[in-house]
């Protein structure tokens, strides 16, 4: 099935979903959530969820554990399936002025940065990380890949 669908009243995320297409293995369509926050809150969340106090650019919150890599199964998750069908895997927080920041920082546009995070969000609610350095380099190289997929390089 392997399709996503991206909530989000500000942008039209539809490019990512189609870039996400082969990047997880699913038999029910995949939905997220992307919510746009002020620089205070998300130092609130990123505070009270991971215990830092300090604006940050993404923050993710998965639904789902241990779906990394495994293919997502509709009947393994029957109390999860939304009125729409699809299986909720989580939401996402993006701090616009963060994100606005970091384009400038990067060199890099405005656009790019926003898809890097969108992407990069969405990694984590599929159960991916960067902690340690070789999941670090798997998420990245997918992460690179799908943003490769919609024109966006560096």
């Amino acid at each position: 099935m392997n399709s996503l669908h991206i909530y989000c009243d500000q942008f039209d995320f539809s490019a990512v979903e189609k870039a996400f297409k082969g990047e997880y293995l699913s038999n029910v369509p995949l939905s997220a959530e992307i919510i746009f926050v002020s620089a205070d809150e998300i130092k609130q969340l990123n505070a009270k969820h991971r215990g830092k106090d300090a604006v940050t650019d993404v923050l993710s919150f998965p639904t789902l554990d241990g779906i990394r890599g495994k293919k997502i199964k509709k009947q393994e998750h029957p109390f999860d399936i939304e009125e729409d069908g699809t299986l909720f895997i989580g939401s996402i927080a993006i701090c616009e002025d963060r994100a606005r920041e970091q384009a400038e920082e990067y060199g890099h546009s405005y656009n790019r940065e926003l898809h890097y995070l969108v992407v990069h969000g969405l990694c984590h609610l599929l159960g991916y990380d960067h902690e340690e350095e070789s999941d670090k380099k798997e998420m990245r190289e997918k992460e690179e890949r799908i943003l490769g997929r919609m024109g966006i390089v560096r």
